[in-house]
């Protein structure tokens, strides 16, 4: 059946009717993805009484448009993360940890169709290399692109990470030969892989001061990203070339994630390995801490513009999630810019601006809380046309973490600590909190994708 990727008459057929023209977004169709029984996740441990139908697979971490038929039949890729995770006490008292619910997790895509106002879920592709099957735990102390976590089940007991190949996936989006480029929170990395889900090549950071690299072809500084705030969005341009999008601020030395103005972008040319880094400026005064700002995902409008989504609580304690246009024409490649000796993040921006360096141009296109949007996370963004966007949030498996009996109201897990022992101590004290998963409500466990038609067309 022939594959078109634009064709507003075949999206018509699909919606229905299309909204009229009007001043501000719109959106035009608000589905939920029907998860099939066979991607729900057993789970045998120590709260397998409230997961009595498994976990509800997360897709959306990354979401990528494949194009329609000419029936209307709309086609997408939707990209899981590293598997079903969850906040942990802190390991004996001086470690993060992560909580994982199936160490054996496999990072995974799946095609889907929609049509007639409906989404179906095609069969896994799993993400895999001439040694197996991938994983999504932590890679080990001393590796670029380990996050530092002691990954850790349910019962509060160490979990082996078995080796360097875990990924925490976070993008996808077509490399015009059949396979696909995705992007990670770990390294963070860049994977080109087959259509089967088979790596062809990995792109790292050069590792430096000792620590052994997995990967190369990354500059060394991207390294310095927040743990597990790696690549979260990656786009392809028209050329051929790739951009991919840190999540939030880079944290060079421990010093600079809560002041630096921007988050980086990179870029790499495939063909060359040439490699540039842009400058997505936040808004002075917006967050509490720049380190609160999250990217989400990317997609290529042309050469030199994007659409990205941006995140996070504001100073106030409120949740945005908001599309701006991006405009790389005239962006300055931050590679070799240092200020007084430093590398840029530890500059003002007024000192960044005296230096000559140009940050991408941004500008606000969709606010998605102001169209309903309630999911915490909007984490996969796609093109259908020049008028129409999709957006698919994370749904974390469907898996929230509680503090039964908290000590002085202390209802966050990473106030408490823990040895080993499987129970929880407070300030270094034994107390009698424990902790507890259990599923989030329907809504909040849904697998959401919106279709969203601006007010006027992006080319």
């Amino acid at each position: 059946m022939m594959r078109l990727h634009s064709c507003a008459l075949g999206l018509a057929m699909v919606l229905g009717s299309l909204a009229v023209q009007a001043a501000e977004p719109q959106v035009v169709a608000k589905l939920t993805i029907p998860l099939p029984a066979e991607s729900r996740l057993h789970y045998q441990g120590p709260f397998a009484s409230a997961f009595g139908a498994g976990l509800p697979l997360g897709l959306g971490s990354g979401l990528f448009f494949d194009g329609q038929d000419a029936d209307g039949t709309l086609h997408f890729v939707s990209l899981t993360d590293r598997g079903p995770n969850g906040d942990a006490p802190q390991w004996h008292g001086k470690q993060e940890s992560k909580i994982f619910l199936r160490p054996d997790f496999t990072p995974q895509w799946r095609p889907l169709q929609v049509k007639d106002g409906q989404v179906s879920v095609g069969a896994a592709v799993l993400l895999h290399d001439g040694q197996g099957v991938l994983h999504g735990l932590p890679l080990p102390a001393g590796t670029v692109g380990a996050t530092g976590e002691q990954a850790i089940d349910a019962a509060l007991q160490p979990v082996a990470v078995p080796d360097s190949r875990g990924l925490d996936s976070e993008g996808i989006v077509a490399d015009g030969r059949g396979g696909y480029w995705l992007c990670d929170e770990y390294g963070p990395f860049l994977i080109h892989v087959d259509g089967q889900g088979k790596v062809l090549q990995k792109y790292g950071p050069e590792a430096q001061g000792g620590s052994k690299a997995v990967a190369s072809g990354l500059p060394a500084v991207l390294a310095w990203r927040q743990p597990n705030r790696g690549f979260e969005g990656i786009a392809r341009l028209p050329s051929g070339k790739i951009i991919a999008a840190v999540q939030s601020t880079l944290d060079i030395e421990g010093k600079t994630a809560k002041q630096a103005s921007f988050i980086r972008l990179l870029e790499l040319d495939p063909a060359s390995g040439q490699t540039r880094m842009l400058a997505y400026p936040l808004e002075a005064g917006f967050y509490k801490k720049n380190k609160d700002a999250k990217l989400g995902d990317l997609v290529a409008v042309d050469e030199t513009t994007l659409l990205a989504i941006e995140q996070g609580k504001d100073k106030d304690k409120q949740m945005h999630n908001r599309i701006y246009r991006l405009d790389l024409a005239a962006a300055s490649d931050l590679s070799a810019l240092r200020v007084e000796g430093k590398e840029p993040e530890f500059a003002s921006a007024a000192a960044l601006a005296a230096a000559g360096m140009r940050p991408v141009g941004k500008q606000l296109l969709v606010d998605l809380q102001a169209l309903g949007w309630q999911a915490e996370k909007a984490e996969g963004l796609a093109l259908i046309d020049a008028r129409t966007l999709a957006i698919s949030n994370d749904n974390d498996f469907g898996v929230a973490v509680k503090v039964t009996q908290p000590v002085a109201q202390s209802k966050d897990i990473t106030d408490y600590s823990t040895e080993g022992d499987g129970k929880l101590r407070y300030d270094g004290q034994p107390v009698a909190s424990r902790v507890q998963l259990q599923p989030l409500d329907a809504a909040e466990s849904a697998s959401l994708l919106w279709l969203i038609q601006l007010p006027q067309a992006l080319r």
